[in-house]
């Protein structure tokens, strides 16, 4: 490594990763130049609050994924495919899992040194250790998953509409990602109708299977009630209070003993931090696996080890609750690291890290949209539905693609996206 330089690598290329890596590479720290490494087991990321139009089919993965090997020559940090499987921090150095394609080993197994190492692995859903989940319920934490359900979905969308015979697609987890999944689902079946699967929408049927006694449980209550009376309208079934004990391939199993039968099954309920976090021993961890940081995102007992965003638990001054692992929180955190990280390494004060509710929004896709904006301005937390709120989740992402990509390319991008939803299908057909 040349003497000036600080070698800081980034363990995750999700919302609060890229960013980093984007805005960090080639800054200084003190006099040492920042020389960024990101790693990452996927290509290609997508904005996860996106990731259920991915699977749906109502969004091309390929038009809303930021590349990063092209991301990293265009901001100038290097890119690593691979899997971090352990880190070794007395010798400051990251081993990645060999790359293996068909069966054959394309890239060894190898090693990473660090000087400074952030965390921002996110978090995936929890099946609290419910029997039949892995081998029956599909997950779209990341980006391969969703187009590996959007696979199966429309080949069984075909398959069941030409038959005649109903197609049951049910959902464990009523939050935000199972509630605006089951309407997206309900929008595919009704486009793809429209483009020759004759029946698709009438041989649709979507369940929702919530544990809590209301969807959407950190949302207000109106949120929350709008939401479920709208996607009842649309025909989703709707259970609350439904704990499931079992799945099998017929279905799912409750614990008052009563059965649902479903063809496809996806599990979206609960939020926990990857395994890999385990591998850190000697690391205080919450119930859920996230790492415990300090004011400054900094594992109090390693000054080289940062963790950030979903996959962190910051204990922040003045706040009791934890933060949530909301993709608004992880923006935050991300901003705050952007701006503070290259003093801290240098040796610099900084301030600690805060969290502001900025409110929340729920998308049911073409079917209108829930929440509130959080007590600021003229809002002062006050429910909003409709176009409003359409546009204000809509403007979330378009935030982010302006940050990842700056003002000029964000607002072609956008541009791009408008155009083609102008010009080709509203739904993915191939």
């Amino acid at each position: 490594m040349v003497k000036d330089e600080h070698k800081l690598v980034i363990i995750g290329g999700g919302v609060a990763g890229l960013d980093l890596a984007t805005h960090l590479a080639g800054k200084h720290a003190g006099k040492k130049r920042l020389a960024v490494t990101l790693v990452d087991r996927e290509t290609a990321y997508v904005w996860k609050p996106m990731l259920h139009t991915i699977a749906a089919g109502t969004s091309d993965s390929g038009a809303q994924q930021t590349v990063f090997a092209a991301q990293a020559l265009s901001h100038g940090f290097d890119f690593e495919l691979g899997e971090a499987i352990s880190i070794d921090r007395s010798r400051r150095q990251v081993s990645l899992a060999p790359l293996i394609s068909g069966g054959e080993e394309i890239v060894p197994a190898r090693s990473i040194a660090y000087d400074t190492l952030v965390l921002a692995v996110g978090s995936k859903a929890n099946d609290f250790g419910t029997p039949g989940v892995a081998e029956h319920c599909a997950r779209i934490d990341c980006r391969s998953e969703a187009i590996a359900f959007n696979d199966r979905l429309r080949a069984k969308l075909v398959k069941y509409a030409l038959a005649k015979q109903a197609l049951t697609v049910g959902i464990v987890g009523g939050g935000a990602t199972g509630v605006e999944l089951a309407a997206e689902l309900i929008q595919i079946a009704a486009v793809a109708e429209q483009y020759g699967i004759r029946g698709a929408a009438g041989y649709l049927k979507v369940l929702l299977i919530e544990s809590g006694p209301r969807l959407l449980g950190p949302f207000p209550d109106k949120v929350a009630s709008a939401a479920q009376t709208k996607l009842e309208a649309l025909g989703v079934e709707v259970r609350t209070g439904a704990r499931v004990t079992k799945v099998d391939s017929a279905g799912f199993h409750f614990i008052d003993g009563a059965t649902l039968p479903a063809d496809l099954k996806v599990w979206a309920a609960g939020v926990k931090a990857p395994e890999f976090l385990g591998t850190l021993e000697g690391l205080e961890r919450t119930r859920s696996g996230q790492l415990v940081v300090g004011p400054t995102l900094q594992v109090e007992s390693d000054p080289a080890l940062f963790a950030l965003g979903d996959c962190a638990s910051p204990r922040l001054p003045g706040r009791e609750a934890p933060v949530p692992t909301t993709a608004q929180a992880a923006f935050q955190q991300t901003r705050y690291l952007g701006k503070y990280l290259p003093r801290i390494i240098a040796g610099e004060a900084a301030p600690a890290a805060s969290y502001e509710d900025f409110g929340s929004l729920v998308s049911l896709g073409g079917y209108g949209a829930y929440g509130t904006l959080g007590r600021f301005g003229f809002f002062d937390g006050g429910f909003i539905r409709g176009r409003v709120a359409q546009l204000g989740h809509a403007m979330l992402y378009r935030q982010y693609q302006s940050r990842i990509h700056g003002p000029w390319k964000g607002s072609l991008l956008w541009l791009i996206d408008v155009l083609s939803r102008r010009v080709k299908p509203s739904v993915r057909l191939s």
